[in-house]
């Protein structure tokens, strides 16, 4: 294979960005790191994100965990996705921190969701438990951006789960809710509680929430760009 080498600074467009992505494709994230000189860990478990600090790395993304894009000169959003064998994607994605208070007025046009999917770089990974950490491969990269009828669907989903945390309802949310994007908690341990609004309209604690982007959101989207 040709030597290949992590990108040390922010890609200056996105044909430099697809290029290095498309190079990576074939790669194993044992051979990526032990370039980048990066240890693997044993498993994920307590290493939720290292596949996604990887390959960042590798990619020269820049925005860590602050709010913006990860590329956010070119307004791209990495996101790496863990497919089985048959290019189906096995979890679902996290998009961002849901605002459970102070939500007067929010509306879907300037919401921290559409900001993180306004176009993504997306990037398979296998990731059946069976193959070992470092023997995954990295798979062929793809650039998205959501068509009218999936930021319909995403943006109905959004309006629906705000419009219930507004309400006061956010402790009857569960993953069932919204066709295409979910809340669900996110929080390291219990203990990590956050203000939001209960039913009768006072402060109350709850664990944080995140949104995700369901598996048959991804799915599509996936074998509808790589012919699976």
């Amino acid at each position: 294979m040709h030597s290949i080498k992590p990108l040390l600074q922010p890609p200056p467009d996105e044909q430099i960005l697809l290029a290095q992505a498309q190079n990576l494709a074939g790669y194993s994230l044992g051979e990526l790191a032990a370039i980048a000189g990066l240890p693997v860990p044993p498993d994920l478990k307590r290493d939720k994100g290292w596949i996604g600090i990887l390959l960042e790395l590798w990619l020269g993304a820049s925005a860590g965990s602050k709010p913006e894009q990860d590329f956010a000169a070119l307004g791209i959003e990495l996101k790496t996705i863990p497919i089985d064998s048959l290019g189906r994607p096995l979890e679902t994605t996290f998009v961002c921190v849901a605002p459970l208070t102070g939500n007067t007025g929010v509306v879907w046009e300037t919401s921290h969701v559409r900001h993180k999917l306004r176009r993504v770089l997306w990037i398979p990974v296998e990731g059946e438990r069976q193959i070992p950490l470092a023997d995954r491969r990295v798979g062929s990269p793809l650039l998205w951006e959501p068509s009218p009828e999936e930021e319909q669907q995403l943006r109905l989903d959004w309006e629906e789960l705000m419009d219930l945390i507004v309400l006061g309802q956010v402790e009857r949310i569960t993953a069932r809710h919204g066709e295409v994007l979910q809340l669900r908690p996110k929080a390291a341990n219990s203990k990590a509680l956050t203000e939001a609004i209960g039913a009768d309209g006072s402060r109350i604690l709850t664990l944080p929430r995140g949104f995700y982007l369901k598996k048959n959101f991804t799915a599509a989207l996936l074998a509808r760009h790589f012919h699976v």
